[in-house]
């Protein structure tokens, strides 16, 4: 069985009914969307989206620190007053 990762779920046949409703009971929870029991699609708010979206963004922002921390001592100091 797969995991479903939402507080809600529902069946597609349902989800078709009235997809706004499903939103509007969901509130800022994402909602699985089952065809055969089984997570089809996630539905979730904009804001939430844009929340995944961000951190995401900041995992990738946290690789590249990582990697320019274990290169250090081979920086070249500047100085920007200079440039």
């Amino acid at each position: 069985m797969d995991t479903i990762f939402a507080d809600y779920s529902i069946s597609m046949s349902e989800f078709k009914k009235n997809p706004a409703q499903v939103l509007r009971t969901a509130g800022e929870k994402p909602v699985a969307v089952l065809n055969h029991n089984r997570p089809a699609f996630y539905m979730v708010t904009p804001k939430l989206f844009e929340a995944l979206i961000e951190e995401l963004a900041d995992r990738d922002l946290v690789e590249l620190v990582r990697k320019r921390l274990a290169s250090k001592d081979t920086a070249i100091e500047v100085d920007v007053d200079q440039i």
